[in-house]
């Protein structure tokens, strides 16, 4: 196992003992599990992430990577098979995963900075617009 996947599965499993909260530079903030299916393997990973409720009941997620170059590999899943389930609290349910583009985008991602000013950052540290995606629960 990596350090970045031990990191996260500790993430995890704080997620999952504290119904949902995280503590640390998650303290506060909105948490997600997202049940993302691999592009090309068909295997389900689990990525712990930070989510932004709307008004309309969906929830949006940043594909920052930290502000690395690259998209973080669960982009590529949520792109290629973009049903999955996710953990939210106590509760699990399934979500269908569309991105946001355009003006709509850079309005969403305003509020987000506004928010957790870390997403800024990270802005700042690439040259990629970092994807933004919503999920909007189903059936």
């Amino acid at each position: 196992m990596s350090e970045w996947d031990d990191r996260n599965q500790k993430i995890i499993e704080e997620f999952r003992a504290n119904d949902g909260r995280a503590g640390g530079f998650f303290e506060g903030a909105h948490m997600i599990l997202i049940h993302h299916i691999g592009a090309k393997s068909g295997t389900v990973r689990v990525a712990p992430l930070v989510y932004f409720p709307q008004d309309d009941g969906s929830l949006v997620i940043i594909a920052s990577k930290g502000g690395a170059p690259t998209n973080p590999d669960w982009y590529h899943n949520l792109k290629a098979n973009p049903k999955f389930d996710v953990e939210v609290g106590t509760e699990t349910f399934a979500v269908l995963a569309e991105e946001v583009t355009g003006p709509e985008r850079d309005e969403i991602w305003a509020r987000v900075v506004a928010e957790r000013p870390g997403f800024g950052d990270y802005e700042r540290k690439t040259t990629r617009t970092i994807p933004v995606l919503r999920l909007t629960r189903v059936s």
